[in-house]
């Protein structure tokens, strides 16, 4: 199965995130089928978010599941972290 998550960048204190789709078993850093974006939690401008929409409602429509985390950013883009569900 395939899930849509935050892969964790930068360092101590710092963090920086990298949302992928990767297989459901894979460790949180660990091997990613294709990358859809990043998010900068730090930056408070409208540079803190940069996804690939057009790519995640394509895995969404194939059964990606998004972790929750990433469900309140696709709200923040306007996508329905819904899966499966066509618009």
């Amino acid at each position: 199965m395939v899930v849509l998550r935050l892969k964790r960048l930068g360092r101590r204190h710092r963090p920086f995130y990298r949302l992928n789709a990767m297989d459901r078993r894979a460790p949180r850093n660990g091997r990613v089928i294709e990358e859809l974006g990043w998010f900068d939690p730090l930056v408070e401008d409208d540079k803190q978010l940069s996804l690939k929409a057009d790519r995640i409602k394509y895995w969404l429509s194939v059964g990606a599941q998004p972790s929750d985390t990433v469900k309140t950013l696709l709200k923040r883009i306007d996508v329905d972290p819904t899966p499966g569900k066509k618009a």
